[in-house]
C-alpha cells in the first residue's frame, strides 16, 4: 500500500471497507471477516495475534484461491493495486536484470508447478534471490503434505508482514 491505515481509522472503519483494507494483505474472505469483526483492538499487536490465529489452519481450499492471485517468484506483478505493488516491494531482492537467476527461477517455478501443481510461494521481503532459489530447490525435494504446511506457514507470514506494514500505531 502506497499510505499506511492508522489502528484507528481501521478500528472506526465500517465492516467492508475493514475488510475491503485487509485484502490486498491476504484474499482470503474467512481471514478478513475474522479481523474485521474483532475490531475494536487495542494496538497493532493485537491484530496481528488475531490475525495469526485466523490463520491457523487456512484449509486447503483458502490456500489455493490465494494461490491463484498470486505472481510467481521473479516475475512483476503487473497494475497498480495495492497486492502487486506490495508483491513487487517483496520481491525487492529479485534482480530481473540477473538473466542467471531469472532463468533458475522460471525453471525453478515450473519443475514446482508440475511437482505440486500451483505456484511456488514464500515470503520474499528480506530475501536475496539465491535464498529464495535455494528454498524452492530445498522444498521441490518435500511430500506433498509437507509443502501444504510449508505453503500455509509462508502465507501467514506475507499476510502478517503485510498487515503490519498496513497498519500504523
Amino acid at each position: 500500500m502506497d499510505e499506511a491505515m492508522r489502528l484507528d481509522e481501521f478500528n472506526e472503519a465500517g465492516r467492508e471497507a475493514a475488510i475491503a483494507s485487509l485484502r490486498p494483505c491476504l484474499d482470503i474472505t474467512r481471514w478478513c471477516e475474522e479481523l474485521a469483526d474483532g475490531r475494536p483492538y487495542d494496538s497493532v499487536d493485537d491484530v496481528v495475534a488475531r490475525a495469526e490465529a485466523a490463520a491457523a489452519p487456512f484449509t486447503a481450499d483458502e490456500i489455493e484461491a490465494a494461490l491463484a492471485r498470486h505472481p510467481r517468484i521473479g516475475e512483476r506483478a503487473g497494475g497498480e493495486h495495492a497486492e502487486a505493488t506490495m508483491s513487487r516491494a517483496e520481491q525487492a531482492g529479485v534482480d530481473p536484470r540477473d538473466a542467471a537467476t531469472a532463468v533458475a527461477l522460471a525453471d525453478g517455478n515450473h519443475a514446482y508447478e508440475q511437482r505440486f501443481g500451483r505456484v511456488f510461494l514464500i515470503r520474499a521481503a528480506g530475501r536475496s534471490a539465491a535464498d529464495i532459489l535455494d528454498a524452492l530447490t530445498t522444498r521441490l525435494g518435500n511430500t506433498p503434505a509437507e509443502e501444504q504446511q510449508v505453503v500455509a506457514e509462508q502465507l501467514r507470514e506475507i499476510a502478517v508482514l503485510r498487515l503490519k506494514g498496513m497498519l500504523a500505531a
